[in-house]
């Protein structure tokens, strides 16, 4: 299922946790990995010099400063290259999210791998939000493929699940995500939980969304599941269709949690709106923060349809 995997990297600690996770299914999927890091954009206009996102100092990339990089990111992922078995280093200069879109369609690789940030912070931080929206952002938005955000140390790899949690909230994007994340359950012979959050927030406090409203809901969902996705699963019965009430990324971390999920796949916004007009939503933003386990974003159908 996966032949390509692009492993976009800081090649700092923050993105240890993906690392792990590019370099074990490069490994269980006999893939080949490409570690992609982006050295920083040009100090101004088309100046020879660029500001090294790592050191924040002002570098000239030279042939021999690209040889210092790669030396580095070998220094760094030592132990993972030890055990890799077709992976590749490889640098580039300009803005980090156009660099890595631009690689992934050179290589068309099936999936690229993300740290949340790249900085080490508390989630609570008041930055928090604005470091996830950006790189990560961009690229999760453009992608012709599937891309998995890590913010979190993840202990399997995905021919040992047995849990994929795909939430959906019934848009374009959202069936990409469901078509994808069925077959990457079929493959791996995982448990797929479509899971469906009913949101009952109401613009006027003084009146909230009564109980006869809120199953209605539930049940206008869950005959929308029945009728736009069970149908695509054709003789795959290995499913749980759940449907909860409350705020979307709450009730999706918690279901997570309960079912001890092993990767979240959701689509990269939460509304229905044009895909090339679409920002990563509230939702996908929160969970990826949250997240004890990777998370998928999924926007396109290509890779879906492979």
């Amino acid at each position: 299922m996966f032949k390509k995997i692009l492993f976009a990297t800081t090649a700092s600690p923050s993105c240890d946790n993906a690392a792990k996770v590019a370099f074990d299914l490069e490994l269980k999927w006999d893939a080949r990995l490409i570690v992609f890091h982006v050295l920083g954009v040009p100090s101004r206009g088309f100046s020879p010099f660029v500001k090294d996102f790592r050191t924040g100092e002002t570098e000239q990339p030279d042939p021999d400063y690209n040889a210092w990089v790669q030396e580095e990111m070998k220094n760094t992922y030592a132990t993972l290259l030890e055990t890799s078995e077709n992976s590749v280093l490889e640098t580039a200069v300009g803005v980090p999210y156009r660099e890595i879109l631009r690689k992934a369609r050179q290589e068309d690789v099936d999936l690229i791998i993300m740290g949340a940030h790249t900085r080490q912070e508390d989630v609570a931080a008041a930055r928090y939000r604005d470091v996830v929206g950006s790189t990560m952002q961009k690229v999760a938005k453009a992608a012709r493929c599937p891309v998995v955000i890590i913010s979190r140390p993840c202990t399997t790899c995905w021919k040992l699940f047995s849990n994929i949690l795909i939430c959906t909230d019934f848009s374009r994007a959202a069936d990409s995500a469901f078509l994808w994340a069925a077959k990457l359950a079929r493959t791996v012979g995982a448990r797929l939980h479509i899971f469906h959050a009913v949101e009952i927030a109401s613009g006027n406090l003084a009146k909230p969304v009564g109980q006869e409203v809120i199953e209605e809901r539930i049940a206008e969902a869950r005959k929308k599941i029945e009728r736009t996705c069970l149908p695509k699963l054709k003789d795959y019965d290995n499913y749980g269709i759940e449907i909860w009430e409350g705020v979307p990324y709450v009730e999706i971390l918690k279901f997570a949690r309960e079912k001890q999920a092993d990767l979240i796949v959701m689509a990269h916004h939460a509304r229905e709106v044009d895909p090339d007009e679409a920002e990563l939503g509230s939702t996908v933003e929160q969970v990826v923060l949250r997240a004890s386990c990777p998370v998928a974003s999924v926007n396109h159908p290509d890779k879906a349809l492979d």
